[in-house]
Parts: C-alpha cells; structure tokens; sequence
C-alpha cells in the first residue's frame, strides 16, 4: 500500500471510528468529535502527497514545505496541499459546503483534551460525512 493509500484508508477508518462512538448509549461524544476532524487532516494529508506526487519540484520551491506538511492545522494543510482557493471559491458559491468548513474550521488538535456534546460532535460528523456537500466528499473529488 502507497503512503497515500495509507492516509486515505485512514481517514475512512476514523470516520468509522467516529461513527462507531455517536451511537446512542455508548455516549463518546468527545472521541466521536476528535476522530472525525483527525479523519480530515488525514484526507488532507493524502491531498499534500498527491501534490508532490505530480509536482514534486514543490518541495524544492519553499524551503517550509516538509515541515509545513507535519501539522495537525487543517487550514495549513489546506495551504500545503493546494487547495485553500478551490476551497474558498467552491465555499462562496455553496452556503451548505461553506457552512460544513466553518463547523470543521473549529476543530483542532487540542480537541482530544476538550469534553464534547452528543450535539457538537454530531454537528461535526454530518458537516464531514454529508454525502453532497460534506467536507469529505469535497475532498475526495481532490485527492
């Protein structure tokens, strides 16, 4: 398995992780939370090496670009991978879709110290998982 298929297997685990921790009586709202922001900067990891996949002199053109991949930062990994004006463009045109950034924008990897409701991680989960304007099938369609 390349590295890439390595991040995306990843994310898709971590969604099913998170999904796995919503159900009603198991009451894991902070992890639920937790995991599916992890599942987009995994997703978006897999974007960055589909960027140096196909331009790899990328590397070579801004001296940060190694450490700059290594963050748990979801807008830098935007940034890293190419695609923060595809985003804000699709965004401006899609309330739903901007709607679903700003609900992930709020995650971080601080996350995991922060105690979570049944409604915040579920706000989280629908704004990733929605099957046409989700933060994830947005991304999918770019990596």
């Amino acid at each position: 398995m390349t590295m890439r298929a390595a991040w995306q297997q990843l994310a898709e685990d971590r969604i099913l992780d998170a999904q796995a921790h919503l159900v009603v009586g198991v009451d894991r709202w902070s992890a639920a939370y937790y995991l599916i922001g992890y599942a987009v900067e995994c997703r978006l990891k897999s974007c960055v090496l589909a960027r140096v996949a196909t331009h790899p002199e990328v590397i070579f053109q801004d001296r940060n670009f190694s450490s700059s991949a290594w963050t748990h930062d979801l807008e830098s990994l935007l940034i890293v991978a190419d695609l923060k004006a595809a985003r804000d463009s699709d965004a401006s045109v899609n309330n739903t879709l901007y709607t679903n950034w700003q609900q992930v924008k709020q995650w971080n990897e601080k996350s995991r110290y922060e105690q979570k409701t049944q409604a915040e991680a579920q706000r989280l989960f629908d704004a990733v998982t929605n099957p046409t304007d989700g933060v994830m099938q947005w991304i999918r369609a770019r990596w």
